[in-house]
């Protein structure tokens, strides 16, 4: 119907009444011919429409049911499920447009030129919203987790679609693009039950090794809160310039990490005031050289 309405319509004279009187004819020419063939492709266009609709409409909520089931996040299943029902829906219109005799080939294409276009204008973002599935599906970090990625650590309030909002250990709120995080390693210090503390502690060259060695054990078992299992590790570690530099590596629970960290370091180095030990400085030894000058009155 439309093209034989664009083909005389483009045939007439350019006297509106000749046209208008030439597009009625035509109408009624159509009508006659082919018009109940064009009902009947309008009634199955609407019903392809109103049936495809029901249909996407079904998918998308059987498709956000199964990822709830698989407990993907809220957000990121409706998001999808929205997503699929777009798509679904542009698929119905299609065939409904085709069945009423419209050309859609063009159209279908002008649609992918464009969603190419959106995509390339919208590449960043895109890039962010995928980075946010791969966050939301594998779970890297949780919120409430410490945690150290693009540049950046904090504790992880809030995992969204495009960003991640993060908290400073100065109450500084920081707000990170999805893909920045997983574009680079990221260090989750919530995820493990337990933690291990690293204290590198050094006494002079003339301490006794072997009552400093004790001490720092008697220090480090006399806490409850330091692990039986794994077993705190206490060796000497290095001959430095100054000072003999011990390890000292207990485990402990991670919600006690850095309260027991800063206790045995506090106790270690009173023990070492109490006991007489050296935290020596870094120091040079500096040689002098007198030099009787000759030949100068």
């Amino acid at each position: 119907m439309w093209s034989i309405l664009a083909q005389k319509t483009s045939t007439v004279s350019e006297d509106p009444v000749a046209k208008a009187n030439e597009l009625w004819h035509t109408v009624k020419t159509f009508l006659a011919t082919q018009g109940l063939q064009f009902a009947i492709n309008v009634v199955v266009a609407l019903a392809i429409f109103v049936v495809g609709k029901w249909i996407a409409n079904i998918l998308s909520r059987f498709c956000n049911r199964l990822m709830k089931q698989a407990k993907v996040d809220e957000t990121l299943a409706r998001f999808l499920s929205n997503i699929v029902y777009s798509i679904l829906l542009v698929i119905v219109v299609l065939a409904a447009l085709s069945e009423l005799g419209i050309n859609t080939t063009s159209l279908a294409a002008v649609l992918a030129a464009a969603g190419f276009a959106v995509g390339m204008a919208f590449q960043g973002t895109l890039s962010n919203f995928s980075s946010g599935v791969m966050l939301i599906l594998f779970k890297p970090f949780r919120v409430g987790d410490y945690i150290e990625a693009a540049g950046t650590a904090g504790v992880v309030e809030e995992i969204q679609i495009f960003t991640t909002s993060m908290r400073t250990g100065d109450n500084i709120a920081i707000v990170v693009p999805n893909s920045h995080i997983t574009s680079g390693n990221i260090r989750n210090f919530s995820i493990k039950e337990n933690r291990r503390i690293d204290l590198v502690i050094g006494c002079g060259y003339d301490d006794d090794l072997k009552a400093v060695k004790a001490f720092l054990e008697e220090v480090v078992n006399g806490d409850e809160r330091v692990l039986a299992d794994p077993a705190p590790v206490i060796a000497v570690n290095e001959l430095a310039d100054s000072s003999v530099n011990f390890v000292v590596r207990p485990w402990v629970k991670n919600a006690d990490y850095w309260a027991t960290r800063w206790d045995l370091t506090e106790r270690i180095k009173l023990g070492f005031d109490e006991r007489g030990f050296t935290i020596p400085y870094p120091s040079r030894d500096v040689h002098l050289y007198n030099e009787s000058a000759t030949g100068v009155e």
